[in-house]
C-alpha cells in the first residue's frame, strides 16, 4: 500500500517535472482554458510567485535557489495551522512540534538541524519573520494567522542571510497594509474542544499612512489524557501583531511592527517506547520499573508531575524596517528589531509516573538586531545586495530536573535532584556582499561572500544533591570563544526564453560553534567547533507558456564537516549506574545526496494538482563516539543519520465547481509519505517511525461576492499513529520517549471578508 502511494506520488512529481521542458509547453499550449465562475476566473494560471530569497523581489522562477513558497490560500488547503503544517509539503523538510515543548519548532532540511534542543546549541535552519532572525527554536513554531507568504530555502544560507546557518532558511513574511480597506473575523470549531478565533483589518489612514492589526485565539483540550481523564498537548495561546505603514512619498517607505504572543497549555506528553529501569549502587543489579504497552500507541500517558504544572511562554517584540530610493539605482534599507521570550515549562522527559527525568525549566532571553542594506541595479544586466549584520543575544535559563526513582542503595530509595543555570552573552556581526552579473543574454553569474564573527560568554553552575551525601557534586565553570568564518557562493544561470531556466550553484554554510548547556564536570567545559557544509546544487525551472503548469528539479550534494552530537556518556559500558554525563562532540562527517522535484499543474476547468518528491541518501562518513569502542554491542549506533528520510512526496488535488448563484464550492485533499525516520542521534530501534501515509481532506464555499466562506476539512483521515519527534536519554533509567503526531481530527470554519 504505501509503496503504491509512493508510486503515484513520484509518478505525479515527475509528469509536471522540468525534465523535458518542451514537452511542459506543448502540453500547456495544448491545454484548453478552464472555465470557472468569475469568483475563481483568476485560475485559469497559476499564481506569479514572488519571493525574496535573495534579499530582494524576484520571481521564484528566476531564482537560482531551491525554494518552495506557500501564499495564504496554499497554507490554508495544507490546513497548516502553525509551522509544523509544512509538514510533508516541501521535499526533504522534517518540521515538527519539539522535544515536549508546545512552542518549539524542530526543523531539519536536507539532514541538517539542531539535534539537541537546549539553547546553548543554534539552530542549524534559520528562521525569520520579515526579515528579522528568530534565535531559538523555543518559540518558533508560530501559530500561521496573517501571513501573506512562506518561502522555504533549502540548503546553506551563508552568504546573504542575518545569521549563518548550515541547513537552510524558513521565511515568514506577514500582511501588509494597503490602499484601500480590508479585513477579516473567523471562527473554527472541531474535536479536541478545539475552537480558535482570529481577526485581520487593515486601513490606510491617510494617503501617506496605512495600519493594520492581526489577532488570534486558538484553543484545545490536547489529543492526550491520562488515566484519571487529565488531558496534554493541548493549545491555548492568544497572539497579535499590529502595522504601521509609512510612505511619505516614492523614495521613502517605513513599516513598524509590534508583536506578542502567550500560551498557556498543559504538559506535552510523550509515550515510554523502552523498559524503564532502576539502579542499586549495593549490588549493581537493577530493578524493573516499567514496561511499555505492546501495540500502537493508544494517547494515553501518566505522569509523575504534579496537576496544574505546564507551560508558559511569552513572546514579543518590536521592528522597523526602513527603505530609501537614493537614485534609480541604489536602495538603502534598514530593518531594526528588538526581541524578548519568556519561558517557564514542566517536561516528564519519560513520560511514566516515576521520576526519571521531570524537569522544570526556566528561560529568559532577549536579542537586538541591526541589518544595513545597499541593493543596487542598474535595470539592464547587473544587481547587487552588500550589507553589514550585527545581532546580540543574551539568555539566562534555568533547570531543575527530579530523578528520585533512578537509584536506589539496597532497600533505601536515593534521592537525585540536579539544579543548574546558565547565561550566555552571544554577538554575531558580519559584512557580506552579493552581485549577479548577466554577462551575455541569458547567461547569468552570480558570486557572493560574506565575513562572519560570533563570540559567545557562557557561564554554568550545576549541583547534584542526593540523600546519599557521597554522591554529591559541585561544579561550575566560565568560557568564552569566537569564531569566524568566510562562506561564499557562486552560481551560473542560464534562460533558455522566458519559462526555462537552469543553473549550477556551490554555497557554503556555517554554524557557530558553543558550550555545552548540559556540562556537569570539567571534561565537557571545552568547546565545540562550529559545523561547516559545502552543498553543490543542478537544478531546472520550467512554466508552460500559457501559466498552467510549473515544475522544477533540483539535485545537490553536501559535504557535511564537524557535526554537533549530543550523546550519553559511558565511562564503563560493564556497569549499568549511570552517569548522568552528556558530551558535545564535533564527532562526524556525512555525506548527502539527493534530487528533488515539484510541480503545480491546472487542468480542465478549475483542476489543481500539485506533488512534490524528495529523494535523499544521507550517511555518515566517520563518527567519532568513544562508546562505539568501548562497548561492541553499540557498533550500530550511528548507522542512520537522524531525521533524514530516503523519501517524501506529496500529491495534492483541489476541484472547483462554479454553482447557479455565482458561488463556488471546492473539494480537495492531499496525501503525503514520509520514509523509515530515526529520531535520535543514537539510532536506537524505539525511536524509529517506520514509513506512513497521511491523508487530509478539505471541502470550502465561498459566495459569490467572496466574502462568506465556509469550509471543513479532516487532517489524518485514516487516523494513522506515527511518532513525529524523541527524548533519549537511554543512560539514564533506559529514557526513550517518543512523541506522537495529531490523531484523526476535523474542524470547521466560517469566514467573514469585508
Amino acid at each position: 500500500m504505501r509503496k503504491n502511494c509512493l508510486a503515484a506520488a513520484i509518478g505525479a512529481g515527475l509528469a509536471m517535472s522540468p525534465g523535458t521542458a518542451a514537452w511542459a509547453q506543448q502540453a500547456g499550449a495544448d491545454m484548453p482554458a478552464a472555465k470557472v465562475p468569475a469568483a475563481t476566473e483568476a485560475a485559469t494560471t497559476l499564481d506569479a510567485l514572488t519571493v525574496t530569497a535573495r534579499r530582494r523581489a524576484e520571481s521564484v522562477q528566476d531564482v537560482p535557489v531551491a525554494v518552495s513558497a506557500f501564499g495564504a490560500d496554499q497554507l490554508e488547503d495544507l490546513q497548516a495551522d502553525n509551522l509544523s503544517g509544512l509538514q510533508g509539503a516541501v521535499p526533504n523538510l522534517n518540521v515538527a512540534q519539539g522535544r515536549g515543548s508546545a512552542s518549539s519548532a524542530n526543523v531539519f532540511i536536507r539532514g541538517i538541524g539542531q539535534p539537541d534542543a537546549l539553547p546553548s546549541f543554534d539552530p542549524g535552519v534559520g528562521i525569520y519573520v520579515d526579515d528579522v532572525y528568530y534565535s531559538r527554536i523555543q518559540g518558533a513554531l508560530f501559530n500561521l494567522f496573517d501571513i501573506e507568504r512562506i518561502e522555504v530555502l533549502r540548503g546553506p544560507q551563508g552568504t546573504l542571510y542575518g545569521k549563518n546557518s548550515t541547513g537552510g532558511a524558513i521565511k515568514l513574511v506577514t500582511r501588509e497594509p494597503g490602499d484601500s480597506t480590508t479585513g477579516m473575523v473567523e471562527a473554527a470549531f472541531g474535536d479536541h474542544g478545539r475552537a480558535d478565533f482570529r481577526g485581520y483589518a487593515a486601513t490606510p489612514l491617510s494617503d501617506t499612512v496605512g495600519v493594520s492589526a492581526a489577532l488570534i485565539s486558538s484553543h484545545n483540550d490536547g489529543y492526550v489524557r491520562d488515566d484519571s481523564g487529565r488531558h496534554y498537548n493541548d493549545d491555548s495561546t492568544g497572539a497579535g501583531r499590529v502595522k504601521l505603514s509609512l510612505r511619505p512619498g516614492d523614495a521613502f517607505t517605513a513599516t513598524l511592527a509590534v508583536d506578542y504572543t502567550r500560551q498557556n497549555n498543559a504538559l506535552t506528553l510523550g509515550n515510554p517506547e523502552a523498559p524503564l529501569f532502576r539502579v542499586d549502587l549495593a549490588t549493581g543489579g537493577s530493578d524493573l520499573l516499567f514496561v511499555p504497552s505492546s501495540g500502537d500507541y493508544d494517547f494515553v500517558s501518566n505522569t509523575s508531575i504534579d496537576a496544574g504544572r505546564g507551560q508558559h511562554l511569552v513572546h514579543q517584540g518590536i521592528s522597523a524596517t526602513l527603505s530609501y530610493a537614493l537614485n534609480e539605482a541604489w536602495l538603502l534599507k534598514s530593518i531594526s528589531a528588538y526581541r524578548d521570550l519568556d519561558l517557564a515549562y514542566y517536561i516528564d522527559i519519560d513520560a511514566s509516573p516515576f521520576r526519571l527525568g521531570d524537569t522544570y525549566a526556566t528561560l529568559d532571553q532577549d536579542q537586538l538586531s541591526q541589518e544595513l542594506q545597499l541593493q543596487y541595479d542598474n535595470g539592464r544586466n547587473i544587481r547587487a545586495v552588500y550589507g553589514l549584520y550585527w545581532l546580540q543575544e543574551e539568555y539566562d535559563g534555568h533547570q531543575d530536573v527530579v530523578s528520585d526513582d533512578v537509584l536506589r542503595f539496597g532497600p533505601m530509595p536515593v534521592a537525585y535532584r540536579t539544579l543548574s543555570d546558565d547565561r550566555q552573552k552571544a554577538t554575531s556581526s558580519a559584512a557580506f556582499g552579493q552581485v549577479s552579473w548577466e554577462f551575455i543574454p541569458g547567461w547569468t553569474l552570480g558570486a557572493g561572500l560574506r565575513y562572519s564573527h560570533e563570540r559567545k560568554d557562557y557561564r554554568r553552575v550545576n549541583a547534584a544533591i542526593t540523600s546519599l551525601p557521597p554522591l554529591d557534586s559541585r561544579f561550575s565553570f566560565t568560557g568564552s570563544r569566537s569564531w569566524t568564518a568566510w562562506t561564499p557562493s557562486l552560481s551560473l544561470s542560464k534562460a533558455f526564453g522566458d519559462n526555462v531556466m537552469a543553473y549550477a550553484s556551490a554555497n557554503r554554510g556555517f554554524k557557530s560553534g558553543g558550550f555545552n548547556g548540559r556540562a556537569s564536570r570539567d571534561a565537557e567545559t571545552r568547546p565545540f567547533d562550529p559545523e561547516y557544509v559545502w552543498t553543490y546544487e543542478l537544478g531546472l525551472k520550467s512554466t508552460s507558456r500559457n501559466g498552467r503548469l510549473r515544475g522544477n528539479i533540483t539535485a545537490f550534494h553536501s559535504d557535511y564537516r564537524d557535526f554537533q552530537a549530543r550523546v550519553a556518556d559511558v565511562a564503563d559500558p560493564g556497569s549499568p549506574v549511570p552517569s548522568f554525563v552528556f558530551p558535545v562532540l564535533n564527532a562526524a562527517e556525512m555525506s548527502i545526496d539527493g534530487v528533488e522535484l515539484e510541480g503545480t499543474a491546472l487542468l480542465g476547468e478549475g483542476t489543481r494538482l500539485s506533488a512534490q518528491v524528495g529523494w535523499m541518501d544521507a550517511r555518515y562518513e566517520s563518527f567519532d563516539d568513544p562508546r562505539t569502542v568501548l562497548d561492541p554491542n553499540l557498533a550500530n549506533l550511528h548507522d542512520h543519520v537522524p531525521f533524514s528520510p530516503r523519501w517524501t512526496a506529496q500529491l495534492a488535488l483541489s476541484q472547483s465547481f462554479g454553482l447557479g448563484n455565482g458561488s463556488t464550492l471546492t473539494v480537495g485533499g492531499d496525501v503525503s509519505y514520509r520514509d523509515d525516520t530515526w529520531l535520535s542521534v543514537d539510532n536506537r530501534a524505539t525511536l524509529r517511525q517506520p514509513a506512513y501515509t497521511l491523508v487530509g481532506l478539505f471541502a470550502s464555499w465561498d459566495s459569490a461576492d467572496l466574502r462568506w466562506q465556509l469550509r471543513a476539512g479532516v487532517r489524518n483521515l485514516t487516523d494513522e499513529v506515527y511518532k513525529t519527534d524523541a527524548q533519549e536519554f537511554s543512560s539514564v533509567a533506559n529514557v526513550q520517549t517518543a512523541y506522537y503526531g495529531w490523531p484523526r481530527n476535523y474542524s470547521v470554519s466560517l469566514r467573514y471578508s469585508f
